[in-house]
């Protein structure tokens, strides 16, 4: 099953940094951004990353939390984000549930062979849990301004 637009988001628990598990329904009350991307410390998840974490502040005061989801291991994602300085929790899809909840595996090149992997993507989620906006096959530069943009929208809706 697959999220929708405009509809619920199933309640997920998901393990992320800092030791945390991130439970959807306990978020409650806030936006949600989860932005999907390939692999920890390569250069456009990197570039992507440093992008949410400069504008870490204003998803802050729009009342938004952002999670970072990848297949990788919460080892990789705790050296990801200590290197990076990320002031928001990574998730670790290793088993690709949350993947598939948001369709985000998709056949990819890699040097003349395809292979299955994360299609960059990011995902809107509003303060009552259901899916508000979606970008697939993100482009980094000016993504995460775009992101913000929608939220602040969002929540002059919302409030």
């Amino acid at each position: 099953m697959t999220v929708a637009l405009g509809q619920p988001v199933p309640d997920f628990k998901a393990a992320a940094t800092s030791n945390k598990d991130v439970l959807l329904s306990a978020l409650q009350g806030y936006n949600v951004v989860l932005y999907f991307y390939p692999k920890d410390s390569t250069p456009g998840c990197t570039t992507e990353g440093q992008d949410f974490r400069d504008h870490y502040e204003a998803f802050k005061a729009a009342k938004t939390i952002i999670f970072g989801v990848s297949r990788d291991s919460l080892k990789s994602h705790e050296n990801f984000k200590a290197k990076q300085n990320f002031p928001f929790e990574l998730i670790s899809d290793p088993d690709e549930e949350l993947c598939q909840l948001f369709d985000v595996i998709k056949l990819k090149n890699m040097y003349g062979k395809q292979v299955l992997g994360i299609e960059r993507s990011t995902f809107v989620i509003d303060k009552k849990g259901s899916l508000h906006k979606e970008w697939r096959k993100v482009s980094v530069a000016g993504h995460v301004q775009e992101v913000l943009n929608v939220v602040d929208a969002l929540n002059q809706i919302q409030d």
